[in-house]
């Protein structure tokens, strides 16, 4: 490879990073990827989640801003059922529930959990399954049917103070959803500067099942749901 024996350590590629290799290999050559990309105000989104974990410690829940985007995820995909589909060589597949895979990073490689049906869950019950499927993904003791499948991706690199990011596609998934860290920036509000808590996201699709209009609907859709955390409820 050009660089001279001696000077690098040789990790040998395990079962996990192998697979992983393949498989992103095959969606970036074959899936024609294209990303959209929309800001969103996240203050009232953060002063939700506070009042929704004060209300529940005493139970032992502690709801996190990626639960919140999990549930957002799959309450849009609903309401945009065309965007929550895959492609086949046989035609396109409509999925009838919303399993959202979550990005875990673990020692060799990624894997992606799933909240199954994530539609018809809770904040509480969707936070206490993350934090169980990520737990077992580091132990690597899930199950196949745990983390394989899935109809739709949330990557989140907002942790690391990452401000934007495109993923590759999770196959046979239509998109995958990558979401920045939120901080303080200037807005524009009523023709006046103002300061808001602004988070990037940005949506990765397959052109074959996702195209540009179903992508824009599909984030029309979840926007309201972030910025406005109570519609998530109606």
């Amino acid at each position: 490879m050009g660089i001279p024996a001696g000077s690098y350590d040789l990790i040998p590629l395990d079962g996990m990073r192998k697979t992983i290799a393949r498989r992103l290999t095959d969606s970036f050559r074959d899936v024609p990827h294209f990303p959209l990309t929309i800001d969103l105000e996240i203050d009232g989104l953060l002063a939700a989640r506070g009042k929704i974990n004060s209300l529940l410690e005493s139970q032992g829940v502690k709801v996190s801003v990626n639960d919140i985007i999990i549930k957002a995820v799959a309450v849009a995909l609903k309401r945009v059922p065309e965007a929550n589909a895959s492609y086949t060589p046989e035609g396109i597949a409509m999925h009838k529930h919303a399993d959202i895979a979550v990005a875990v990073a673990i020692d060799g490689g990624l894997i992606t959990p799933i909240v199954r049906a994530a539609e018809t869950k809770g904040l509480a019950q969707i936070s206490a399954e993350v934090k169980d499927l990520a737990a077992r993904a580091k132990a690597k003791k899930l199950k196949p049917e745990e983390f394989q499948g899935g109809t739709f991706s949330v990557s989140n690199l907002g942790m690391f103070g990452i401000k934007a990011f495109a993923s590759i596609i999770n196959e046979p998934q239509g998109a995958i959803m990558s979401v920045g860290a939120g901080e303080q920036r200037a807005v524009v509000k009523n023709g006046q500067l103002a300061v808001a808590t602004v988070m990037t996201v940005t949506l990765t699709c397959d052109h074959r099942v996702v195209d540009g209009a179903i992508g824009a609907r599909f984030l029309a859709a979840f926007k309201p749901l972030i910025e406005e955390p109570l519609t998530l409820l109606v």
